[in-house]
């Protein structure tokens, strides 16, 4: 409920969309803000494959809410696992079963991995959208070198496969990474393994890796995997996936006890019970102002929301869009609050990038799709993400760091960084394979 007569703004998501609307609003006279957030904590999620494949830290691109707006008087950032809300009432309901009734309400509560209905995916797939995924995917990466180091004969039965499912920007990177791990990093790590045995097959039912770019950029990147090892098998898709093999759709059956799930997002679970009509992928359909319609004081932002850019077309699931949008919703509610109409929202397009390996990446930039390759891609880039780091209220430092060593360090480098006996429990039951 209001306090005096501020209008209280609950927004539902720490990302990207949820952190720059609740930026837009601080320190603003007429208006506090609760900002609700599972984790406490701001995921950096362009950098979950560089996590899930060692190179980064989890706390290398996780930042503390509280630390964000800590400054911030009329921001509240509370842990709170909302799973549902009434968009009458614009009130959302906790996991405890509290409840929180605002004046305004932003849900901007993110995606989670549409696994498309295959067999045994959602069971035995590693999906990579998350802090935790990532973290999860490199606990088993970790695991399975280790234990094929202590037993070599688990070559034999997939230990060093990894089917990375989805030809993607997740997919496209996290194969980049994970074939750059098991040929130029581990040989440096267990020396005595027989690294060569090592597999990363890249599977997509379209027909061209990183599909939303050029021609000349598809065939860029698929020489840039093939250089590093990947196998790249296209116009097949992941018919059922096990726990030590995964079936193509052209009766292909691999070996492997990590398939990587980058097939597809859809919206958060709460999208379903948020009151409102899903459209495609379960996401929340807006109108121009990223308001839900019918309910003029509820908005959905970036990857919960389908965003209409003309006709019947909808912005792509991207950071960009996702913080643009919560800047643009800040900027509405103010309006509101002082009984103007909000403006429909106008994404400043900043292209379409992907980082496929060291010294390789590719960027088509602006709205003329400016194709750029290599180390200035990686510029290209570098700048977007660190920007998008800015706009969180978060130290680029760090990451610029990061970046400059990461694209200059030898591999033999990277291996200092892994510690492989921090694996963590549940181990891999091979008896069962």
């Amino acid at each position: 409920m209001s306090e005096g007569n501020d209008t209280h703004v609950l927004i539902v998501g720490g990302g990207f969309a949820g952190v720059a609307a609740a930026k837009g609003l601080a320190g603003k006279q007429g208006v506090r803000v609760t900002l609700l957030d599972r984790n406490g904590y701001h995921q950096f999620q362009p950098l979950l494959y560089q996590v899930a494949t060692a190179e980064l830290t989890p706390d290398d691109i996780a930042f503390d809410l509280e630390a964000i707006f800590g400054d911030q008087a009329n921001v509240e950032v509370r842990n709170g696992n909302v799973v549902s809300v009434d968009p009458e009432t614009r009130t959302v309901t906790l996991a405890d079963e509290s409840e929180i009734e605002g004046d305004v309400v932003v849900l901007a509560a993110g995606s989670q991995p549409n696994f498309f209905h295959t067999p045994g995916a959602e069971e035995f797939s590693f999906p990579l959208y998350s802090l935790d995924d990532a973290k999860r995917v490199r606990t088993r990466v970790l695991q399975l070198f280790q234990d094929a180091s202590t037993n070599p004969g688990l070559v034999e039965n997939g230990a060093l496969n990894f089917v990375v499912v989805g030809a993607g920007a997740t997919g496209v990177e996290s194969a980049g990474a994970l074939a750059e791990l098991a040929h130029n990093v581990m040989p440096h790590v267990y020396k005595h393994l027989a690294i060569a045995g090592s597999r990363v097959i890249l599977v997509d039912l379209g027909h061209a890796v990183l599909a939303p770019f050029s021609d000349e950029a598809h065939a860029y990147t698929a020489k840039q995997l093939q250089r590093r090892g990947v196998e790249i098998k296209l116009g097949v898709s992941a018919k059922e996936i096990a726990a030590d093999h995964v079936t193509l759709s052209d009766g292909t059956t691999i070996k492997t006890h990590l398939t990587l799930w980058g097939g597809g997002l859809m919206a958060a679970p709460i999208g379903a019970r948020s009151g409102v009509t899903q459209g495609r992928g379960g996401r929340i359909d807006v109108q121009p102002d990223l308001t839900v319609e019918g309910f003029p004081e509820v908005y959905a932002l970036g990857d919960f929301a389908n965003i209409p850019v003309g006709g019947e077309n909808e912005l792509p699931q991207l950071g960009s869009v996702a913080q643009q949008s919560g800047s643009w919703a800040a900027e509405n509610i103010l309006a509101g609050i002082q009984g103007k109409p909000g403006r429909p929202f106008h994404y400043h397009d900043k292209g379409i990038m992907a980082m496929i390996g060291r010294k390789a990446a590719v960027a088509e930039v602006g709205e003329h799709r400016h194709e750029l390759h290599g180390r200035i891609a990686f510029a290209a880039w570098l700048g977007v993400h660190a920007q998008l780091l800015a706009n969180a209220g978060v130290e680029v430092k760090a990451f610029l760091a990061w970046a400059d060593e990461f694209y200059v360090r030898p591999h033999h480098r990277s291996a200092e960084l892994l510690d492989p006996a921090n694996i963590d429990t549940p181990r891999i039951d091979w008896s069962a394979s």
